[in-house]
């Protein structure tokens, strides 16, 4: 099945634009990685340590009295969220102020003594010390950055060391991109938003992986041709398989996003936002850049070529 047939876009003729497009995502995305190593963005309990419980109740329980109930047991702080039309509660409270004692029991005990009609089923509860928290942000980041050099590795290893630049860079494009995204939406980074980059990064591998391998066999085919009309025929014949596959996997993701429930909901929105991310870099951001760097590195050949002649 092809929904794209004999296209003939000029994808390396517009690199311009789509380098400015993705410059100012990279800069936001930065910017959320700064705010992120300062615990300045919205971090999970898994980062910035804290506690986390989930109560199912017989009856819903609304937010405000849930949240003004909170407030006089000493819990002003706490994160409330509505699951299931307000049958489940999960509550977080981020860096714990009470050392004493065990924040899960305070929680569960004042909606024991306030609605004792009320039976509730703890779900999941959850205590992260700050100390725990700064090593999972710690390990994160060193997780991210084998990633990032097995990638680069991989790449370089299977095609040349420009391709391996074109990989890395659509790759740190993409998870600054997802970064952007939580950073403007000001959702939280936790666990399962990393999940998601890693995944994203694997998936946007393998799609520049794809189109890599048609350039390279245009390339050792065609030696006369202009470098942009090789680099656009091989990006426009790999384009129906890439658009088929990119459909497929956000048709999964969106099914996640929709009828995953709340739980994995940022999860989703991640893999739905990252494969349409992924699937741009590939084709609007790998591919320009090797051909920007063949383009330079055979012009200084050329280069070099005529001055040695010159010099003989």
């Amino acid at each position: 099945m092809e929904l794209l047939k004999n296209t003939a876009i000029d994808f390396i003729g517009k690199r311009k634009i789509s380098f400015l497009i993705s410059a100012i995502i990279t800069i936001i995305g930065l910017i959320g990685v700064v705010q992120i190593a300062r615990n300045a963005a919205n971090m999970g309990i898994d980062f910035s340590g804290g506690t986390s419980v989930q109560l199912s109740f017989q009856a819903p329980v609304p937010l405000d009295q849930a949240r003004a109930l909170l407030g006089r047991s000493g819990i002003p702080e706490a994160q409330l969220q509505e699951i299931a039309d307000g049958n489940r509660l999960l509550i977080k409270v981020g860096k714990a102020r009470h050392e004493s004692g065990n924040l899960a029991e305070q929680i569960t005990g004042a909606f024991q003594k306030e609605f004792p009609q009320n039976a509730f089923v703890v779900e999941s509860s959850n205590e992260i010390g700050p100390a725990i928290g700064d090593k999972l942000k710690g390990d994160t980041l060193k997780a991210v950055g084998f990633a990032m050099l097995g990638i680069v590795a991989y790449i370089a290893w299977r095609f040349d060391g420009k391709f391996g630049i074109g990989a890395i860079v659509a790759t740190l494009h993409d998870v600054l991109a997802m970064v952007a995204l939580f950073f403007v939406l000001d959702k939280e980074v936790n666990l399962l938003f990393v999940t998601a980059v890693l995944t994203i990064a694997g998936y946007s591998l393998t799609d520049t992986v794809v189109v890599f391998d048609r350039i390279r066999e245009s390339m050792q085919r065609t030696h006369d041709q202009p470098l942009a009309e090789v680099f656009n025929r091989s990006i426009n014949e790999v384009l129906p398989r890439t658009v088929i596959t990119s459909l497929t996997t956000f048709l999964a993701a969106i099914s996640l996003l929709l009828f995953g429930g709340e739980v994995i909901h940022d999860f989703a929105l991640a893999l739905v936002t990252g494969v349409v991310i992924a699937t741009y870099s590939s084709i609007f951001i790998a591919a320009p850049i090797v051909a920007e760097l063949e383009t330079r590195m055979g012009k200084r050949t050329t280069q070099q070529r005529e001055v040695n002649g010159i010099d003989a």
